[in-house]
């Protein structure tokens, strides 16, 4: 009943990103260090659900938030489900457990104007670093694309003549968004600022560090926090928090759930609707002002 073989099959068959599996190991492992230490069990897969409980009031007695348990709790059931598919055990432990309870996650998107001023009021260098910053935001902003998403974007995603942009997505699936018309300019005088930092190992990469590597994660992040610092006081400025105020702010403008779901790349719809909450005090105003029995 081996770990490796659940983490290949998470890898290969279910097609999940490195970043995604490294998350699950670690779990496991957590889970495999208190069975050894507390119970002397050096198999997961025939931990009783008795042992995982002890392993879940430790957890919560130690201070980790209940998001975090129940993510690690998880990741654990999904290697006993893989463990009942190969028929290595017959029972999963997990079957029965209920999640602990968590507040509501509210993220806060940024407003229009905030947007306007970060990318219509603040300068930005005439350098390859600032028409890739303002790149950055323009893209997440105008596609809602993840963090992982851009930073795995290609040159040869980019088609100009039709003025969309192919994103490659979770699981390997690929979707097509539209490019609105002012990024054409931008693309194309960043794709020539490029040209001057690209090196042998750059390859089709489309966004890069001033070195010619492919740009990582916490420099994405860090961009998108300095940039918003000096617009807006909210306490978290994300990437995420971009695609989340792509989704609001078409939302708001009208666009339809179906089409938001497609242009985000969501399996479902119910990934969708955690931002329609932010569209309620848009929607009241339409509400207010077209109602007939609304009192002027």
């Amino acid at each position: 009943m081996s770990v490796s073989s659940f983490l290949e099959y998470l890898r290969f068959e279910k097609k999940y990103s490195e970043h995604t599996v490294n998350a699950y190991e670690s779990d496991l492992r957590f889970f495999s260090d208190f069975c050894v230490s507390e119970y002397s069990i050096s198999d997961i897969g025939t931990a009783p659900y008795a042992v995982i409980r002890s392993w879940i009031v430790k957890m919560v007695d130690e201070g980790i938030s209940n998001r975090s348990v129940n993510r690690k709790t998880a990741s654990l059931n999904a290697y006993y489900r893989f463990l009942i598919k190969i028929k290595a055990i017959e029972v999963n432990p997990l079957a029965r457990h209920k999640s602990l309870k968590t507040p509501k996650k509210i993220e806060v998107p940024f407003s229009e104007e905030e947007m306007w001023a970060v990318l219509g009021e603040i300068p930005y260098e005439d350098s390859f670093e600032g028409f890739r910053d303002k790149c950055i935001i323009e893209l997440f902003y105008a596609t809602g694309m993840r963090r992982s998403e851009l930073i795995n974007l290609k040159v040869g995603d980019i088609d100009f003549s039709a003025r969309t942009i192919k994103i490659l997505g979770k699981r390997n699936k690929e979707r097509v968004v539209p490019l609105l018309a002012h990024m054409d300019a931008l693309l194309r005088a960043y794709l020539g600022k490029r040209e001057e930092v690209l090196t042998s190992a750059s390859g089709d990469t489309l966004i890069l560090v001033k070195n010619g590597n492919k740009i990582y994660e916490t420099l994405v992040y860090r961009v998108i926090n300095n940039y918003f610092s000096k617009v807006s006081f909210k306490v978290k400025k994300s990437p995420h928090i971009l695609r989340h105020t792509f989704a609001t702010h078409i939302l708001n403008k009208g666009a339809d759930l179906n089409s938001v779901k497609e242009l985000l790349g969501h399996s479902s719809l119910a990934s969708t609707q955690v931002y329609t909450h932010n569209s309620i005090a848009q929607l009241k105003k339409v509400y207010g002002e077209a109602h007939p029995r609304n009192k002027k």
